[in-house]
């Protein structure tokens, strides 16, 4: 019996979340709609650690936090898809010639690019240590048969792929050559020859066309 009167007692001493049944899960949780992550996850824990002995309480701020983070999920969702709607009307809408272009291009994984990144900015970082001593012939040699052992994994033709990666090379060549000269000597130093910033350009030429052409 007194075991029976200790535990009513202690269940009506227990405090009750008076947002219970607050239907909306922002103002049951005590947060605007604007509120961060952090914060409606801050709030959270607040209210559990505060009204963890009342069962119904407890539930009903779990429910709450719960609904707003589907909310949060399905807007991120919702974004994604408008984002990839508007691209695609984008392209839709697009001159004959740019629909032709991206029919050439694919966007791989992100770790093939990165790879293939540092790859190319191994090259540069080569080609500017030995800049003192030697041309970059070799590592701008060995870009070029990088590029075309990739696209050769790609379109599976040789000579396709040795044709695009010396297009790559001769065009990066080409427009470091026209740029190059352009900037400020007083940017430069005296070991930074016309031949090694050029080929510094050639390496991101190489670099986009192994990793986004088709």
């Amino acid at each position: 019996m007194q075991l029976s009167l200790y535990l009513y007692f202690r269940a009506e001493n227990i405090p009750k979340f008076p947002r219970i049944n607050v239907w909306d899960p922002y103002k049951r949780l005590g947060v605007t709609r604007d509120a961060s992550e952090e914060e409606i996850l801050e709030a959270r824990n607040f209210l559990l650690n505060q009204y963890a002995g009342h069962e119904s309480s407890f539930e009903s701020i779990e429910a709450a936090y719960e609904k707003i983070l589907m909310v949060s999920f399905w807007k991120r969702k919702k974004s994604k898809i408008n984002l990839k709607s508007r691209l695609k009307k984008q392209v839709e809408e697009s001159p004959p010639w740019i629909k032709r272009l991206l029919d050439y291009v694919e966007l791989p994984p992100v770790d093939v690019i990165l790879r293939r990144f540092f790859l190319f900015g191994f090259m540069g970082a080569w080609s500017f240590m030995n800049s003192a001593e030697t041309g970059p012939a070799f590592q701008v040699a060995l870009s070029f048969l990088s590029c075309i052992y990739f696209l050769n994994d790609k379109m599976k033709d040789v000579k396709r792929a040795s044709i695009t990666g010396l297009a790559a090379l001769v065009i990066g060549w080409i427009v470091g050559s026209i740029v190059v000269p352009l900037i400020p000597s007083f940017l430069l130093q005296p070991t930074w020859t016309l031949e090694l910033l050029t080929s510094l350009i050639s390496y991101i030429f190489l670099f986009l066309a192994c990793t986004f052409l088709k």
